[in-house]
């Protein structure tokens, strides 16, 4: 173990958590400094709106792909070589996006640049998991979580000021530098987490197959992914709920998502701060009821007659209840698997982005003047994750 990568009382030094923060803000990075560029690709290519969101779905289906193959590479080959690879991809891959002479390359570029993108993020959980243990495990995660968090709430504000001055190729020669940064980081400060002895010698699918014979790991990563799913549907629906349903101003709605932000990023300070005392599983134990009341209280709003702009409340309180589940969660499922924990960490990936994918359009079904839709995903997704917690509670080794 990397001596220089602990700190004094045996949690990750702060050098090594701010690089691991770094490498999971790939995917906020790569789609929110971009979207703002969404007309300009439209135009630039006579596309259609659709055609434009290709590239975003490119992205994302990459990036879901990624992490299932860098994260089982990285049980195989050691974390870094497949972390270095990942980065000269995604730098490769963003450099092609830049100069795209059609709709149909970008959208190529972007998916590979998902694909490569996904390494840092799947390789950065499982080299928590080589350094730490139990309760600080769970407080790392949460910590990585902390600082991560603040590319999303950054990341759509510089997008927008970088747009107009240097276009959507500004954007994609903005993002392979930060992809360059990143490598540069993980040269001077990692170095291999994994020893030899400690590398699996199955097939690709053969690490997979493992993870599906610890029904421990199976729940936990369940309730990370349904858990991700009452974020999603807040965040596809956040715009036209604030806006529409409330009567709030665009910049009103700028604040108060930022606020809930906060709240995210707080819970996940003080979930690190609060594990050790109490424990991941207590913590999970309590989140997710809160969630679920909130949730619940969200759906009771939007049905009931009132004032619309009290949905603020229970969506404030939603959204920064999961912060105390997402770090927490994933330590746990991933502290079951050590033996193959890229793996592990790759399905827990790959998990959320599907979950993401399918809960994103079902908020809007309905159209842009009610929160019940979204009302509705957020409550049986917070329900699916009570059951499991109630599960696992039972089923505690």
């Amino acid at each position: 173990m990397p001596a220089h990568a602990l700190n004094r009382s045996g949690g990750i030094s702060a050098g090594w958590l701010l690089v691991l923060a770094f490498l999971a803000t790939a995917a906020p990075l790569s789609t929110d400094l971009y979207l703002p560029g969404f007309p300009r690709v439209q135009q630039e290519f006579a596309a259609t709106a659709s055609g434009v969101q290709l590239t975003l779905t490119g992205f994302l289906l990459g990036m879901a792909v990624g992490q299932l193959v860098f994260g089982s590479l990285s049980d195989r080959f050691g974390r870094l070589r497949p972390l270095l690879v990942g980065n000269v991809g995604a730098i490769a891959s963003s450099v092609v996006a830049a100069i795209a002479p059609s709709l149909e390359v970008l959208v190529a570029g972007r998916l590979f640049q998902g694909l490569c993108g996904a390494a840092g993020i799947v390789i950065a959980r499982a080299i928590i998991v080589d350094l730490t243990k139990g309760h600080e495990t769970a407080r790392t995660m949460s910590l990585m979580m902390t600082v991560g968090g603040v590319a999303p709430v950054l990341a759509p504000s510089i997008g927008a000021l970088l747009e107009g001055p240097i276009g959507w190729r500004g954007i994609m020669w903005v993002l392979a530098l930060v992809f360059a940064l990143m490598m540069l980081s993980v040269s001077t400060v990692f170095r291999e987490t994994l020893p030899p002895e400690a590398r699996g010698k199955h097939s690709l699918a053969g690490g997979f197959a493992q993870l599906f014979r610890v029904p421990r790991y199976l729940g936990f990563a369940a309730l990370f992914a349904t858990t991700f799913a009452v974020m999603m549907a807040y965040i596809s629906a956040s715009s036209f709920v604030y806006q529409n349903v409330m009567g709030f101003s665009a910049v009103a709605y700028g604040v108060l998502f930022g606020a809930n932000a906060v709240g995210l990023i707080t819970s996940g300070y003080v979930s690190s701060r609060l594990v050790r005392r109490f424990g991941a599983q207590a913590m999970i134990g309590v989140a997710v009821p809160v969630l679920l009341a909130a949730s619940i209280a969200i759906l009771a709003v939007s049905l009931l007659p009132g004032p619309r702009w009290v949905l603020a409340i229970p969506i404030w309180v939603a959204v920064t209840s999961v912060g105390f589940v997402m770090g927490n969660s994933s330590a746990l499922a991933l502290g079951e698997v050590r033996h193959v924990s890229g793996s592990g960490s790759a399905l827990l990936g790959a998990s959320q982005f599907v979950f993401g994918a399918v809960v994103s359009p079902l908020p809007g079904l309905a159209g842009e003047d009610s929160a019940v839709p979204m009302a509705l995903v957020m409550t049986a997704a917070a329900a699916a994750a009570a059951v499991l917690v109630a599960v696992l509670r039972r089923h505690r080794d």
